[in-house]
């Protein structure tokens, strides 16, 4: 069973990563958006999005997460297939809006859905797993939006669009075949809205997360502005992240066996990362253009290293504090970690890193450290009041430290 979910996110992470690659300059280039105005319709989308997101999660409690799956998978293609078609810029808000929204919900219902396809000792390596396949086909795509983009003709981007809309709907199709799992009907509304504990152990993911524009935006930028580094050096080490994960995520996954565990792999991951940003700052120094390139290479590997190890310890987190009959609603509101990130993000970090250099990349690395450390006690809160608890052993409340 888990094999087909994984094999449905990795059709629709083939579409992905080749909309990842063409998007912004399809929007820009083909439709006649400026820059700033993809970069508002962006943040406004996520921004939509993360609050669908739990909505829709809840839908998938009620109705059925295979169900809701299967739907959003539908509406996310419809809407790829109406941006073809979108020309002004408060009709692509709308649409990019309900994409977002749609990716949103399907996220959170797929969360839920392999929530009940597995037991809860299989649900973090089954995650690492799914995780892995779907690096590999963000990888595939992005190979073919490359390609797109060394056509650079529109043409070239439809049918990179075009790519996207039918892997949401081959995904559909595989969705499709899974039985639905619905083990009772949640009548609470939106009962994770008043649980602080779950919030809080959010809100520090959210934190954690901020590796992502990072990896995206800020270090392709710090290796252009402030290294002598070659250029070129920006897509290696996304290459080089995305291979790390297809390779060790489900290796690192094991070692999330329980709340203390996952605690403690987040806690170890802040210090990674801190790792990680000493090393990238330390590539701003003039050490020629070789020398340069390997230290980026090491932060790099240090910084997949230590976003394995978050992203196997929160897995395991937000499955176990999550009531059984409602992973809809809480996967969707612990994955608004990542909308947060994605909003605020690229300003604050292009702010305190390319800003502020040094100091800057030390600041971000001791907010990992902080927001590690603070993953353990915020765990144990939520296990002393039993608000979210579902079945995790009593000697894990006194391992979260």
């Amino acid at each position: 069973m888990t094999r087909r979910l994984a094999y449905a996110q990795l059709t629709n992470s083939i579409g992905d990563g080749g909309f990842l690659v063409v998007s912004a300059l399809y929007f820009t280039q083909v439709v006649g958006l400026s820059a700033a105005r993809v970069g508002l319709a962006l943040t406004l989308a996520w921004g939509v999005g993360a609050v669908a997101g739990v909505a829709l999660g809840h839908l998938a409690d009620r109705i059925g997460p295979r169900t809701t799956a299967v739907v959003l998978a539908l509406a996310t293609a419809a809407s790829i297939a109406i941006l073809l078609f979108t020309r002004h810029f408060a009709a692509f808000v709308v649409v990019m809006c309900l994409y977002a929204s749609f990716q949103s919900g399907l996220q959170a219902s797929r969360q839920a859905l392999l929530a009940g396809l597995t037991t809860p000792e299989e649900r973090t390596g089954a995650r690492a797993r799914i995780q892995s396949t779907a690096n590999a086909g963000i990888a595939i795509g992005a190979a073919a939006g490359g390609f797109a983009l060394h056509l650079g003709t529109e043409a070239a981007y439809t049918a990179v669009f075009v790519l996207d809309v039918v892997s949401f709907l081959a995904a559909a199709t595989i969705l499709a075949t899974l039985p639905e799992t619905v083990m009772t009907r949640a009548k609470g509304r939106f009962d994770v809205l008043k649980d602080r504990p779950y919030a809080l152990i959010t809100l520090i993911n959210a934190v954690m997360l901020l590796y992502m524009p990072l990896l995206s935006l800020i270090i392709p930028l710090w290796i252009v502005q402030r290294t002598e580094a070659p250029t070129w050096m920006a897509a290696a080490l996304l290459v080089l992240n995305t291979a790390a994960v297809v390779l060790f995520q489900v290796r690192i996954a094991k070692r999330a066996n329980g709340l203390g565990q996952a605690s403690r792999l987040v806690r170890h991951a802040g210090l990674i990362m801190l790792a990680s940003c000493a090393v990238f700052a330390a590539t701003a120094f003039s050490f020629g253009a070789w020398p340069a390139a390997a230290l980026l290479i090491a932060a790099a590997a240090l910084q997949v290293l230590g976003e394995m190890m978050l992203a196997s310890g929160a897995w395991e987190i937000s499955f176990t504090l999550a009531p059984a009959d409602r992973q809809g609603q809480y996967q969707g509101f612990f994955a608004t970690g990542t909308a947060v990130a994605r909003m605020v993000g690229p300003a604050l970090l292009t702010t305190v890193v390319l800003g502020w250099g040094a100091l800057g990349w030390a600041l971000v690395g001791g907010l990992f450290v902080v927001a590690g450390y603070a993953m353990g006690p915020a765990v144990r809160w939520a296990r002393e009041k039993n608000s979210t608890s579902s079945g995790a052993m009593t000697d894990d409340l006194y391992m979260c430290v």
